[in-house]
């Protein structure tokens, strides 16, 4: 049940005949910060004082007299200077819970469906997938299952990147430098070798000589820096100039250090040098190397299709790991027979025109065009991007395409969106759902002490050791009484840890950056999906004590009552659950689901210390408590299962 959206219907009938919108003012109406304002609070009357001509507390009043809502809601009362506050009728919770705890849903309503096709954790194929993943993989995941949960039809697609210039890297890595004693005893690693091996050089070769150039620019920031310091130290004003200058020092320096440490790193391993020295130009052999892959050269595409199922085959494996499923990966290479038809067919509408030997698609507030061919005939990721669309809208016709991509790629999506809106796709909501990085504890992008990314499969590794030692440590474990054969604790460790990984993104707010600590991630306490898990345990384990046998099938004999306030906060919570998962979805952020579960917990928390349950004052009291304890599970489990997460009986 929707209880918000219930009141805010309430609200918009009341208003009807009041004012010119009513159902633009209900938004005004929500849960109440403070228990003692109520349940609900609406702050509408203060928005209508120069709409009606009247004072906030008249306005009040008559909305009030005009409301109906008796029949789930105590006598609203107005508080301040206008405010109403709600306060839902104790026998009204009682028989909501219990109604939704009947239902494999929770109550949660199907609504009037959308059709979405969501893009997300798209790795390329080329390398193995890395904790740079780990953020467009979980958020895409839990958008889609809870987007279905609520009615809506999804399609789940991951667009690989298996066609572009990560392939040429590999093709010439292979060409001369593999080992193939190497690539016969473990192909992925070989593979993910000569990928870091070309990139190193070709990185090495375009850093070098940009440093003299740094060094010069870092000088001359440190003179800016200190001539705007002494300035500041006699004159307030410039004490933002100041701050301007020690910005663009640090950026000199981070730009200095960056450089060194590409050259540093081939120039500290003589045969590295060597290589680069040998191979001059690499990033343009590279793009000659993926050109012909493009064109259909025999030797180039029988290694892209040897060296393809291997790669995919390792990606898989993390999937399955994580419970991750798409209806379809379509990589780039699916689409790339389309371009030239695609690009041929822009040109002869108009919509795309040659400029200095590009093909391009100019836009209304964009300085540069969107370019879908080069003068040499190469077609771009933009123009993948556009037939990606095209393909989309032909064949499953979408209401909504989400991309769930990293917040560095929002400029390509902004001339994106409005190349695609340009040739005609106006009927579609394209939107990019981007999200922060993952960082280190020196809050930079998280990697290792060499500088390269840390692969997924090792800190999903880490994360179920360190699950295994924090929940499966003898001592705990005989402290509560719990006799576990090695295979459980396995199973635990394995849910636990992996929950972990997904949670500590998924309850960041997707826009902000958050460290990773594998340490923290599955403590038993704080907001954890370990803490949330170790609830539901707890509940399970008292129901399992009371031999009630209780299920959704049974649950409507066992009648809710309050007898005290912690009972009353959490059924109150519980029956948030369905308003959480709306809210999730509203601007797509799952974060607003993972706070909903840890403050559930944390009430489930305070209900367990303050509400005997097995030792209940009546037996009316304990059938109501066992009553609420499986509701909680119910919500709990059901929560996490769609953020991609699961639980276990005992922990």
């Amino acid at each position: 049940m929707q209880i918000l959206s219930l009141i805010r219907d309430r609200f918009e009938k009341a208003l009807t005949g009041l004012v010119v919108d009513p159902a633009s003012h209900t938004q005004r109406i929500t849960v109440a910060r403070d228990s003692r304002h109520g349940d609900y609070q609406a702050n509408i009357a203060m928005s209508l004082k120069a709409e009606m001509g009247l004072p906030p507390q008249q306005i009040a009043a008559e909305i009030v007299a005009r409301l109906q809502i008796d029949d789930i809601c105590l006598p609203p009362e107005i508080a301040g200077p206008g405010f109403i506050n709600l306060k839902l009728r104790d026998d009204f919770l009682a028989t909501q819970v219990t109604l939704s705890a009947t239902d494999s849903r929770f109550g949660v309503e199907a609504i009037v469906p959308r059709r979405y096709v969501i893009d997300y954790s798209a790795p390329n194929v080329a390398k193995p997938m890395h904790v740079g993943h780990i953020r467009s993989t979980v958020i895409g995941d839990a958008l889609v299952r809870i987007l279905r949960f609520l009615g809506h039809r999804v399609v789940s697609d991951n667009h690989l990147g298996d066609w572009g210039t990560q392939f040429g890297m590999i093709i010439y890595g292979y060409k001369n430098f593999v080992n193939e004693n190497g690539f016969a005893e473990n192909p992925v690693a070989e593979l993910s070798r000569l990928y870091r091996l070309v990139q190193q050089v070709i990185g090495y070769q375009d850093a070098y000589p940009k440093l003299a150039k740094a060094e010069a620019a870092v000088l001359d920031a440190q003179q800016l820096y200190q001539a705007a310091n002494a300035k500041a130290a006699s004159d307030p004003k410039a004490k933002a100039g100041a701050k301007q200058a020690a910005k663009s020092l640090r950026a000199a320096e981070e730009l200095l250090e960056s450089l060194q440490q590409k050259v540093s790193a081939i120039e500290s391993e003589p045969a590295l040098e060597a290589i680069a020295q040998n191979h001059q130009n690499l990033e343009q052999k590279v793009q000659f190397e993926t050109a012909k892959l493009h064109a259909g050269d025999t030797t180039n595409l029988e290694l892209w299709n040897k060296f393809l199922p291997i790669s995919i085959s390792e990606i898989d494996s993390v999937y399955r790991r994580l419970n991750i499923n798409f209806d379809y990966t379509y990589g780039e290479s699916f689409y790339h027979e389309m371009l030239e038809p695609l690009v041929s067919k822009l040109v002869v509408a108009g919509m795309a025109v040659e400029s200095e030997g590009a093909t391009c698609i100019f836009l209304p507030g964009f300085e540069a065009p969107m370019i879908v061919r080069k003068r040499d005939g190469a077609f771009l990721y933009a123009t993948t991007d556009l037939a990606t669309i095209e393909y989309r809208m032909q064949h499953f016709q979408p209401d909504v395409i989400l991309y769930v991509v990293d917040h560095r790629q929002g400029e390509h999506f902004s001339k994106l969106f409005a190349a695609a809106k340009a040739i005609g796709y106006e009927n579609v909501d394209l939107q990019h759902i981007s999200f922060g990085t993952v960082l280190g504890s020196d809050g930079k992008p998280f990697k290792t002490r060499s500088g390269s990314v840390i692969g997924l499969e090792y800190l999903l590794d880490e994360a179920v050791d360190r699950a295994y030692q924090a929940v499966c440590d003898p001592q705990r474990l005989q402290k509560a009484g719990l006799n576990m054969p090695e295979e459980e604790k396995r199973h635990i460790a394995n849910t636990v840890g992996l929950g972990a990984i997904k949670f500590a993104d998924l309850s960041h707010n997707r826009t902000s950056d958050y460290e990773f600590n594998t340490e923290k991630m599955v403590q038993l306490e704080g907001n954890t999906s370990a803490y949330i898990q170790y609830m539901y345990a707890r509940a399970q384990s008292i129901m399992k004590k009371s031999d009630s046998q209780i299920s959704r099938e049974s649950v409507a004999g066992y009648s809710v009552i309050f007898a005290e306030s912690a009972e009353r906060d959490l059924v109150l919570q519980l029956l948030q659950f369905e308003d959480a998962l709306h809210q999730s979805v509203e601007a797509y952020y799952p974060s607003v689901l993972a706070s909903y579960l840890y403050s559930v917990a944390k009430q489930f928390a305070v209900f367990f210390d303050q509400c005997p349950v097995l030792i209940a004052s009546t037996e009316q009291l304990k059938r109501s408590r066992l009553a609420i304890c499986f509701s909680t599970s119910e919500v709990l489990r059901l929560g996490l299962s769609l953020l991609g997460i699961g639980t276990v009986d005992r922990m």
